[in-house]
């Protein structure tokens, strides 16, 4: 499903930490933007954060794919969920019927 939340993220080999925004989200998978360079199979823990007043959603995954956006300057990101979190996307669709 299509969604905007801001988001962190890291890399827990390299400890390079960085910001985005999600684009979409589904049980397997996150696609987010970065002004960050990240490359395929990078490991990610993430901490998405939805605006339902509680903590951020924390989960990990693998860089599926990213490719350069058209206004350049930033990356596409698609990562590939380790865990479903089922929890978590019930937050996720619960915010989604508020907007």
């Amino acid at each position: 499903m299509k969604i905007k939340f801001q988001m962190k993220f890291m890399d827990p080999v390299s400890g390079k930490i960085g910001e985005g925004e999600t684009i979409d989200i589904s049980a397997n998978g996150v696609g987010f933007i970065t002004k960050e360079v990240l490359t395929t199979k990078t490991p990610l823990e993430m901490w998405l954060i939805i605006p339902d007043h509680h903590e951020p959603l924390y989960t990990k995954g693998r860089v599926a794919w990213a490719e350069e956006t058209e206004e350049g300057g930033q990356q596409r990101v698609g990562v590939h969920l380790v865990n479903q979190d089922l929890l978590g996307l019930a937050r996720v669709l619960w915010v989604k019927q508020q907007a």
